[in-house]
């Protein structure tokens, strides 16, 4: 058991790594967020420090996760994913996926005072995939300013200057897919239906 035990807590330093570096969060963006120091948070991630229930309680909260998933406890039978909101630069992400890597999908709500903000481009590694479900998407990448609007979607490669907001005073939620290793969102359409030989010679002054 004392084993199992020390395993279980030996991989709690690389999931809080993890999961600090998914939100794009510095030790002491985190260190400010929960009150626990940044030698603190470097020792516990790095593993020379124990976890302790009054360090993972405020990192769970943090992250927006439960203690199960950040001691990775056993599942309980419960087939129910449990949702937990992030906030992140003022906006409210919603994780629709639970597994590491690959494309990971959210739900993001940005409050209505992003009209009223200054753009501020940044870059990072990635692709990123955006869907407007309600209000007006204001998206700059690169030279580009666009407003988005429900139904409308946005592929941006994130190494190029980008900023994205509310587009004027009406709150906007948008569906994300976002691949930090560069993966991008592979879309299937139908294909066009060829017209047959004998549709061909009914119709001989159709479209080219």
């Amino acid at each position: 058991m004392a084993e199992e035990l020390d395993q279980t807590l030996s991989a709690v330093g690389p999931r809080l790594r993890e999961l600090r570096r998914r939100r794009e969060t510095t030790l002491a963006d985190l260190s400010e967020e929960t009150g626990i120091s940044v030698s603190t948070l470097s020792r516990l991630e790095s593993g020379d420090r124990r976890p302790s229930l009054e360090l993972l309680l405020p990192l769970a909260r943090a992250h927006g996760v439960t203690l199960d998933e950040l001691v990775d406890a056993p599942p309980t039978g419960d087939p129910r994913i449990h949702l937990r909101p992030v906030t992140h630069h003022g906006m409210t992400m919603v994780p629709l996926t639970r597994r590491a890597g690959g494309i990971q999908a959210y739900k993001i709500v940005i409050p209505a005072d992003g009209s009223r903000q200054e753009p501020d481009p940044q870059t990072h590694e990635g692709y990123e995939w955006l869907y407007v479900l309600n209000g007006r998407l204001r998206c700059v990448l690169g030279e580009h300013d666009l407003v988005l609007v429900p139904g409308e979607a946005a592929e941006i490669d994130t190494r190029l200057p980008h900023w994205f907001g509310a587009a004027d005073d009406e709150a906007v939620e948008i569906l994300s897919l976002f691949g930090r290793q560069g993966e991008r969102a592979h879309l299937r359409a139908r294909p066009t239906r060829r017209q047959s030989p004998r549709e061909d010679a009914q119709d001989p002054g159709g479209d080219p």
